[in-house]
């Protein structure tokens, strides 16, 4: 076990440092995770999914997806840890659907933010993304849980603002569940829009790790396989930006 992920975080690691972006199936992130923690409340984590609110700001375009929000500080390759509720804001430049306006959302469950899946899955993010970033010392991160529904009637969309940057220097997204839909294709592209490459994130653990500035991402609408039943997608996005 140790010798094999020892293996694969220089193989992303490069791939991120050339192409700006790497995709990881759950096969190699669940052990990669592993090797920064325990994973011993997972059931609790994936369940949390089921208790998201609405994203009222969303809800104003006549877009419907469901998500909380947190922040942590970390130290580089050190402690992460929880800070006090505050609003999410991407400039306008980033976000051309919802920029320039602070967005509150209900908070992570305390539980979930302080648990043990949680806390395996940022020491893994702090230590990864502080390797490719040697002169940050402080992080600023933000965590987002996401559901992004679909109908017969509607159609789901996980990037709403379409391709576009987020506005960090790295993200995680990892899959945590998928039921009932179809696509939902993670791409990344040139800021002229180039593609150049895409993954679908189909099995819990399934990751994309990208260098916020050099690419863009974007994920297509996901439709329901079975239509009148249930479809959902949820992901967890952590978002890493270097603190001045």
């Amino acid at each position: 076990m140790h010798n094999r992920t020892d293996s694969l975080v220089p193989s992303l690691f490069d791939a991120v440092t050339r192409d700006g972006f790497a995709f990881a199936t759950a096969d190699v992130m669940q052990p990669l995770l592993q090797t920064s923690g325990e994973l011993s409340d997972w059931e609790a984590f994936t369940a949390s999914w089921n208790r998201l609110g609405p994203d009222p700001y969303l809800a104003a375009t006549g877009r419907q997806r469901r998500r909380r929000h947190a922040t942590f500080v970390a130290n580089a390759h050190g402690s992460v840890e929880p800070t006090l509720h505050q609003p999410h804001y991407q400039a306008l430049q980033y976000n051309q659907l919802q920029g320039n306006i602070e967005r509150w959302f209900e908070p992570i469950d305390p539980a979930i933010a302080n648990g043990q899946s949680m806390r395996t899955i940022l020491a893994f993010c702090n230590g990864f993304f502080s390797s490719l970033a040697s002169t940050v010392a402080n992080w600023q991160v933000e965590v987002h849980q996401f559901r992004i529904e679909a109908s017969s009637d509607s159609a789901g969309e996980p990037t709403p603002e379409g391709s576009h940057r987020d506005g960090v220097d790295f993200v995680l997204v990892l899959l945590i569940d998928r039921h009932n839909i179809a696509s939902g294709t993670t791409t990344i592209h040139t800021p002229d829009g180039k593609p150049l490459g895409d993954f679908t994130l189909t099995h819990p653990f399934d990751a994309a790790l990208i260098h916020d500035p050099r690419v863009f991402h974007g994920v297509t609408p996901v439709t329901p396989m079975v239509p009148g039943e249930p479809a959902h997608r949820d992901v967890l996005v952590a978002t890493f930006r270097a603190k001045p």
